[in-house]
């Protein structure tokens, strides 16, 4: 019989509520900043991540000391622990498997229900196929103020690196712990409200509207479908009990998405 996951960790030190608050006025704006950006820097042509391979690293590298340096400073404030992150590492093999399989349950999740959606409004009349197309068309995502798609077609450093290090590390974990920071926060500040696996949930539900938001840069369309799939990562955290398998299932997704991306885009 498969062990249970440990029960969500709670503080064993006493934290002053202002602490506590700090935490939460730190870790859950962050995304915003990338709205932010992303919507003053509206009419730029080039991508956040171009000019090769070493101006990639360069930029992922300030993202992250920045990012560091705000989790990190939130973390000593209200004394959080690698427990109420849940980033205990215990059966990382496991994990792994698990992440893979999610990275591929939500893609086919999010299809499968964009695809009946469209199916059920054509069959309905609500609108017609060539409609639906030129939707889709006119609100992808606008990755091409992400990532360098001409680099990644003819640059095989910049190419290996945005599916590794950016997916997994950029992507993956930072906003993976973005996420569970946040949900260590409100667990920790409103424990009646926040401490039980539904309470969970809902922070879930609250903290994928900001990281849709987050991505804002890339279309409103873009913003829809980044908060289904991080209702889809975060619930996988909370039901693991660990950050480990959707910090695994979200780089996947991103690298699958990174290596389709010259194919798909002439």
């Amino acid at each position: 019989m498969e062990a249970q996951p440990p029960p969500l960790p709670a503080s064993v030190l006493p934290v002053q509520r202002w602490r506590l608050w700090l935490h939460l006025l730190l870790v859950v704006p962050y995304p915003l900043i990338a709205a932010f950006a992303g919507g003053a820097d509206k009419e730029a042509k080039r991508s956040a991540l171009t000019g090769g391979w070493k101006s990639l690293l360069i930029v992922c590298g300030i993202e992250l000391m920045v990012f560091s340096t705000i989790l990190g400073l939130a973390v000593w404030l209200s004394r959080t622990t690698r427990d109420d992150l849940m980033l205990r590492a215990r059966g990382m093999g496991r994990f792994i498997v698990q992440g893979m399989g999610y990275s591929l349950a939500i893609r086919f999740g999010i299809g499968l229900v964009m695809g009946l959606a469209a199916a059920v409004l054509i069959l309905l009349g609500v609108v017609t196929q060539e409609a639906i197309e030129q939707f889709v068309n006119s609100n992808r995502p606008d990755v091409e103020k992400l990532v360098d798609v001409k680099a990644l077609k003819n640059d095989p450093i910049y190419f290996w690196l945005t599916l590794t290090f950016v997916s997994f590390v950029v992507a993956g974990l930072r906003e993976e712990l973005w996420r569970s920071a946040s949900l260590t926060g409100l667990r920790k500040l409103w424990p009646q409200w926040f401490g039980s696996t539904q309470g969970q949930l809902i922070g879930v539900v609250l903290t994928s509207l900001l990281f849709g938001i987050g991505h804002l840069g890339q279309g409103w369309f873009s913003v829809g479908v980044t908060a289904l799939i991080g209702m889809a990562l975060g619930t996988i955290m909370v039901l693991h009990r660990s950050a480990w398998p959707a910090i695994i299932a979200h780089g996947a997704f991103d690298a699958a998405s990174f290596a389709l991306l010259p194919l798909v885009l002439k």
